[in-house]
C-alpha cells in the first residue's frame, strides 16, 4: 500500500460492487468515506481512521450533504465521488408499479443527483476532483429475455449525463467518467443461475467486482481520460454474438 492524502466517497458500500470499491481504495492508500443505508450494522466494513463509515438513504438529500461533509471535515477535500448506489428490479416494463419507478428513481436518479451536486460544489471550490459512475453496459446492448427497462432509463441516463458533465466542468479540473458494467458475480445472482448469465457475454463468464474496482482505480489514474464510458462487461456492447 502506498499512502495517499487522496479522499474517495462510495455509495452502495455494503456489499458487491461497492464494498469491493472500500475495500480496493483503502487498501490502495485513500481515505475512503463509505455509505449505505445499514453499513454499520451490516459489519461489511469495519471503521478506522481512514475509512469512515455513514448510514443513510443516498436518496435522500441530507445523505448527499452528510457525505461530502464528513469527508471534508476529516480529510480536507473530496477528491473522488463513486455512484455505485443502485436499484435493480428486473419485470416485463407492463408489470412494472409506480412503485417500482419511485424506488427506483429515488436511489439511481435522485441519489445521483443530490450528492453529486454536493461533491461538484466541493471540487469547483478546492480546483478539481473526479466523479465516476457505475452503470449499466444493458444501456447500450439489451438483451433478449432480461427485461430492464427501468435500469436502461435511469443507469443509461447517468451514462449519457457523464458525458455533459465531463464537457460542463473540465476547465474546472473536474474528471467525470462511468463504468458499465456486464453482469457481475454478485449476492444479487443466485448461484444455480451462473451458468446462464456467464452465456450472456462474449467471453462466457461472469465478471467479478474486483475487476470493477481495477477499472475505477484505472479511471482515477487516467489523468486525460474523461467523458468516457467504460464498458467492463466480456464485450457484450460490441454487438450480437
Amino acid at each position: 500500500m502506498t499512502p495517499t492524502n487522496q479522499t474517495v466517497v462510495i455509495t452502495g458500500a455494503s456489499s458487491g460492487i461497492g464494498l469491493a470499491l472500500a475495500k480496493t481504495f483503502s487498501t490502495e492508500g485513500f481515505n475512503v468515506v463509505a455509505n449505505s443505508r445499514q453499513l454499520t450494522a451490516s459489519g461489511a466494513l469495519e471503521a478506522s481512521p481512514r475509512l469512515l463509515l455513514v448510514d443513510g438513504d443516498i436518496g435522500d438529500p441530507a445523505t448527499g450533504k452528510k457525505l461530502i461533509a464528513t469527508a471534508t471535515q476529516n480529510f480536507g477535500t473530496v477528491d473522488v465521488l463513486i455512484n455505485n448506489a443502485g436499484v435493480f428490479v428486473p419485470k416485463p416494463f407492463h408489470e412494472y408499479s409506480f412503485e417500482d419507478f419511485q424506488r427506483v428513481f429515488r436511489t439511481n436518479v435522485e441519489g445521483f443527483f443530490h450528492v453529486t451536486q454536493e461533491a461538484v460544489r466541493r471540487m469547483r471550490e478546492q480546483g478539481g476532483g473526479q466523479i465516476i459512475m457505475i452503470t449499466t453496459a444493458l444501456d447500450q446492448q439489451p438483451l433478449a429475455g432480461v427485461p430492464t427497462a427501468l435500469t436502461n432509463l435511469t443507469k443509461g441516463g447517468l451514462n449519457s449525463v457523464t458525458r455533459e458533465l465531463a464537457i460542463e466542468y473540465a476547465k474546472e479540473g473536474i474528471r467525470v467518467n462511468a463504468i458499465a458494467p456486464g453482469i457481475i458475480d454478485t449476492p444479487m445472482h443466485q448461484p444455480e443461475n451462473h451458468e446462464y448469465l456467464a452465456g450472456l457475454h462474449p467471453i462466457a463468464r461472469m465478471g467479478t467486482v474486483d475487476e470493477i474496482a481495477q477499472a475505477a482505480l484505472f479511471l482515477v489514474r487516467a489523468k486525460f481520460v474523461t467523458g468516457e464510458v467504460l464498458h467492463v462487461d466480456g464485450g457484450a456492447h460490441a454487438g450480437r454474438w
